[in-house]
């Protein structure tokens, strides 16, 4: 499958000499969501402004649907479009009017059944005609999305979508993206919501100090990267570790009541078995047992700490 954005050897250097992106190389497949998750000034938004069209890279190469972001910068950028962290909307237009303003900034003709179906789709169709400034925040950063999605772009940006919105909308919000991704859209965020990646994302990157360190699929990061432990409630505390066991990767918790061993999945050998027979020859009894795993957060935190 040909990628619908290919990106190659992008390095983006400002004027004063900071050097935003260094050497990015990525390709995006058609419908798949990829979240990109970075601290503050990693260099997400520089990506997608590059992208884009806002910035222009240093050096290295951009394509979008096969053509060169530079080169071919109408037809690109009339595939993609940007959701921007920013809330930037008239605040005496309505719904309707700019979102139908924006598709006509594109050259595409007037499509009146078409804007219903986006309103509809981020639940803004009731408020079409009121006036932006009388919008809730949250039906505000929707109305980004519709404008964006206006004049029927391939490929969705989406800058920190659910940053400064609650709980309950942030879910809305992942519902949305979900629909367009059924619809054929490509979508690409950047969040610093560890569970907004766990929750839709297909593909994980991570971008550091303007480097991509990772990209893997969600699956299989977690579990090549991700640890597993086996917890064990014992019906007797321990007041330490047997030196027996010593040389397991043991932990006491909860007052000596509870054994955590933690295992890599990817081993040949788990261990477990041979633990539970050392415990046995130890007289030591559990109550009950229960496996836990890395969360996609401790993931990201050890990769950054690695970089």
């Amino acid at each position: 499958m040909e990628p619908v954005v290919s990106i190659k050897n992008l390095n983006k250097t400002y004027r004063g000499g900071h050097q935003a992106l260094k050497n990015i190389n990525l390709d995006i497949y058609p419908g798949e969501i990829i979240a990109l998750l970075g601290p503050n000034g990693a260099g997400k938004t520089t990506l997608i402004s590059t992208i884009c069209g806002i910035a222009q890279p240093t050096s290295g190469s951009v394509t979008v649907g096969g053509k060169d972001i530079i080169k071919d910068y109408r037809d690109t950028r009339s595939l993609i479009g940007l959701v921007p962290q920013e809330l930037t909307t008239d605040s005496f237009e309505t719904p309707w009017v700019t979102v139908n303003f924006s598709r006509g900034l594109f050259g595409k003709a007037p499509d009146h059944a078409y804007i219903e179906k986006v309103l509809r789709d981020v639940s803004l169709w009731e408020k079409r005609n009121n006036k932006i400034m009388t919008l809730s925040g949250g039906m505000k950063r929707r109305l980004l999305i519709a404008k964006a999605l206006s004049h029927e772009p391939r490929v969705l940006f989406l800058d920190e979508p659910t940053a400064g919105v609650d709980v309950e909308l942030r879910r809305e919000m992942w519902q949305l993206v979900h629909r367009l991704r059924e619809n054929g859209v490509t979508i690409i965020l950047t969040t610093h919501y560890i569970e907004e990646a766990e929750e839709m994302a297909d593909r994980i990157g991570v971008i550091a100090n303007g480097e991509i360190i990772l990209v893997e699929d969600k699956a299989a990061l977690m579990q090549k990267l991700g640890k597993k432990q086996l917890v064990l409630d014992l019906k007797q505390p321990l007041s330490a570790i047997p030196e027996s066991l010593a040389s397991q990767a043991l932990e006491l918790r909860l007052d000596g009541y509870q054994l955590v061993y933690t295992f890599d999945t990817q081993a040949d050998r788990t261990g477990i078995t041979s633990l539970l027979d050392a415990l046995r020859r130890e007289n030591i009894e559990f109550s009950d047992l229960s496996t836990t795993q890395s969360s996609l957060e401790q993931i990201f935190v050890q990769l950054l700490e690695e970089a």
